[in-house]
């Protein structure tokens, strides 16, 4: 056995007996076999990190023990990529390990083999799915929290721009997720976990700041523990009493919220008293209020009316001996574990619990069941992400119907959205409201603890079209556009004729152009709309955005003008090479009917004469360049330009095969030069430039045009001169053609 092998043997016992440490009679054989087969899996793959991949799934069942979830769960949390990364499917770990663990797998597992377009649909859709599995089976979550947890955990190992990306999309989703369903202990550690990323200057400051008045409020906090137990133990009230140091990202946020330096926030650590039963709650609350004065406004009771998220707890603050307000939570011990993990503590507590009791956790998720009632309708991922975040991860606000019944909306909700979360006839059919028996706008931003009542009329005109930008939650928005889309289409279509034609004219674009038309139809069917009334309804009622129909028109056009520009270049490219096959194949003919003389004439090598003279391609020295001659073997004297790279390079290794070259003057032999040009691509600029080089009596010997810069074309030319002299003339001559932007010697070929 290897000691890869002896590590996770040992990894696989500490999760074992955590699980037994709180079920004794848990199945845990199969674990055991779940293990092996991620083990078996997942072999050969690799984190970032570079540790073996199979680190993370144990991390994951680790996670779910500590939130002593079942079985079937911490199997789903060891198996969670397998589906995903791995060559098993579904059907395999439902023959293996049964449909829940199957279906918890599949939960977590992402639409991979689907191509999205944008990162935000992708996103969008594998949202959609976790949800539509959570609101089947609620551990789905659980895992994928778990996951996420341990991957930010170990964030450090991605590049910094999709850790940071990572640790936005944690901190706007799962954390709010987590937060929703009480599990404030997952929640605390990704909001934490995600700040340390998005801020990171921010982050580590605020850790160095809580460090130094660690000591100073650790003293302080234990002289507050130690008179508390006193006066518990006076009553006989058994308890616990510590301090809990607030969050980092609490702090932080607070800092924000209302714009304070560190120094001005107090409350950095709050004292927890956790005790057996509800009276003795109240118990201690009564001692707390006679040590210290509490402060006014600042008492909530969570047990007589629990959070959404099943949390209870009684909260009060009070002024401390030092003066500074010091925050007191008291709550029992399947309070504490319900607040620590909220939905997942159900599992713990289920047994023994009576139907009334268990049915009530699940009305704790009508916040679930409503969203994905809206999440049909919305069809755009960005409004889907958006409402996501607005309507269920925002701050909640708690109101009362008039028979007291507690409805949860976001914080910023008006009338109009409590009347569409009662019912969408309410929500249709609503003409005022009352808040507190007192007549209110619609506009009214509702607050915690507000008695709403809403007046209908069966004679109502229906939803206002303003409600669409006034109300905060989805379903209202959704409700509201489902009701303009079945009653006045008629109306909607002349409403989106008229949205689109002051879109078109914010753009400039002439609605009746017929490109614009073609594209206006063309983008309809990207909307999933092919019959075209349709699609203006749907604008009309608001369904579609008409800035983003417009956008996409404007976008349909100039991709089309691009492509219409591509065909027109290729058909010039097409031009030119027909030009360039023609004159080679003159240079050709001609070639053939006058056998050049060997440029052997024109150079001097100093001492000889009668040797054979050649020129070398690389550099292609004319009349003027300082030359320089390299001896070759049975070919003669090569005359290079001393500046050329080759004769550089080795010039130390073969000195002794250097000879001195000079030209010879009143030579009146031709010699071949190089030169290229990079110049606009226009009709007609290469009958220019040979029109030039005829001008000057210059040999042209070769040219060759090509597409190849962002200016346009690329052309290269062999020209016949007597010198540079010559070459630098033509040169500037070929420079002032309108088009072409630089003409330049080539100094090898």
């Amino acid at each position: 056995m290897s000691d890869n092998e002896k590590v996770y043997d040992e990894d696989l016992k500490k999760l074992i007996n955590k699980i037994l440490s709180y079920s004794p009679d848990a199945d845990c054989e199969k674990v055991v076999k779940a293990y092996y087969l991620s083990k078996k899996a997942h072999e050969n793959q690799f984190r970032k990190s570079g540790e073996p991949y199979f680190i993370h799934p144990v991390a994951v069942a680790n996670i779910l023990a500590d939130m002593q979830l079942d079985v079937d769960t911490i199997c789903g949390g060891l198996l969670h990529d397998v589906v995903e990364d791995t060559e098993y499917e579904e059907k395999d770990i439902e023959e293996m390990f049964g449909k829940d663990v199957a279906i918890l797998v599949d939960g977590v597992t992402k639409l991979g083999k689907i191509k999205y377009m944008t990162k935000e649909e992708s996103q969008s859709e594998n949202l959609r799915k976790m949800f539509l599995a959570m609101a089947k089976d609620l551990r789905v979550i659980l895992i994928k929290l778990a996951d996420r947890l341990h991957n930010m955990r170990t964030l450090e190992y991605m590049n910094p721009q999709k850790a940071k990306y990572k640790a936005q999309e944690t901190l706007d989703i799962y954390a709010g997720i987590a937060n929703r369903l009480g599990i404030s202990k997952i929640k605390w550690e990704l909001e934490d976990l995600s700040l340390r990323y998005l801020d990171p200057e921010g982050y580590y400051n605020l850790v160095k700041k809580v460090r130094m008045k660690r000591e100073q409020r650790e003293s302080y906090i234990e002289d507050i523990v130690k008179l508390l137990k006193e006066n518990f133990t006076k009553s006989s009230i058994p308890c616990d009493v510590y301090g809990r140091p607030k969050h980092f990202y609490s702090i932080y946020r607070k800092m924000k919220i209302k714009d304070k330096s560190f120094d001005e926030i107090y409350d950095l650590i709050a004292i927890r008293v956790i005790v057996d039963s509800v009276k003795d709650c109240y118990g201690v609350l009564g001692i707390i209020h006679t040590l210290w004065k509490p402060m006014p406004g600042r008492f909530k009771d969570y047990i007589a009316m629990p959070k959404p998220n099943m949390y209870q707890s009684l909260h009060t603050t009070v002024i401390g001996s030092d003066g500074e307000p010091l925050e007191i939570q008291i709550r029992t011990h399947e309070m504490h574990d319900i607040a620590e993990y909220g939905i997942a503590a159900h599992w713990k507590y289920k047994e023994g619990k009576s139907d009334e009791a268990i049915s009530s956790v699940d009305e704790r998720l009508q916040w679930l069941r409503r969203m994905m009632e809206w999440e049909k309708d919305v069809t755009d991922p960005h409004e889907f992400l958006d409402a996501l975040k607005e309507d269920v991860f925002n701050s909640q606000v708690y109101v009362f119907t008039p028979q007291g019944e507690v409805v949860e909306l976001p914080n910023g909700s008006i009338p109009v959205d409590f009347a569409y979360r009662i019912h969408s006839n309410i929500g249709n059919k609503c003409i005022g409201a009352k808040v507190n028996g007192k007549i209110v706008s619609f506009e009214y931003k509702l607050r915690n603890g507000d008695i709403v009542e809403i007046h209908t009329s069966s004679n109502s005109p229906g939803p206002s079209r303003d409600w669409l930008n006034m109300v905060k939650t989805s379903n209202a928005r959704n409700r509201i556009r489902q009701y303009f889309k079945k009653e006045r289409r008629e109306e909607n279509i002349e409403r989106g004729v008229a949205i689109l034609e002051k879109e078109f004219k914010r753009l400039n674009l002439n609605k009746n152009d017929e490109n614009v038309q073609t594209a206006l139809r063309e983008v309809s069917k990207k909307f999933n709309q092919p019959d075209y009334d349709d699609f203006l309804a749907t604008v009309g009622y608001g369904g579609i955005a008409g800035n983003q129909v417009v956008t996409k028109v404007r976008d349909f056009i100039l991709k089309d003008a691009r492509k219409q520009e591509k065909e027109q270049k290729i058909n010039q490219e097409e031009d030119i090479e027909k030009h360039n096959a023609l004159e080679n194949e003159k240079l050709k003919t001609a070639a053939k009917s006058k056998k050049r003389e060997k440029r052997h004439t024109g150079v001097q090598v100093d001492g000889l004469d009668g040797i054979y003279v050649r020129f070398a391609k690389c550099c292609s020295p004319l009349p003027g360049d300082d030359i320089v001659g390299y001896i070759t073997r049975g070919r003669g004297v090569t005359v290079h330009r001393t500046d050329c790279e080759n004769i550089i390079r080795d010039k130390e290794n073969n000195a002794g095969k250097m000879i001195n070259v000079s030209w010879v003057e009143d030579n009146d032999s031709r010699f071949e030069a190089d030169i290229q040009l990079k110049a606009n691509d226009r009709r007609g600029i290469l009958n220019e430039i040979t029109h030039v080089i005829s001008n000057e009596k210059v040999g042209l010997n070769g040219i060759y045009a090509r597409k190849g810069s962002e200016i346009g074309i690329t052309i290269d030319l062999t020209l016949e001169v007597n010198g540079i002299e010559q070459l630098n003339h033509v040169m500037r001559k070929l420079n002032n053609i309108p088009g072409v932007e630089d003409t330049y010697r080539v100094h090898s070929r």
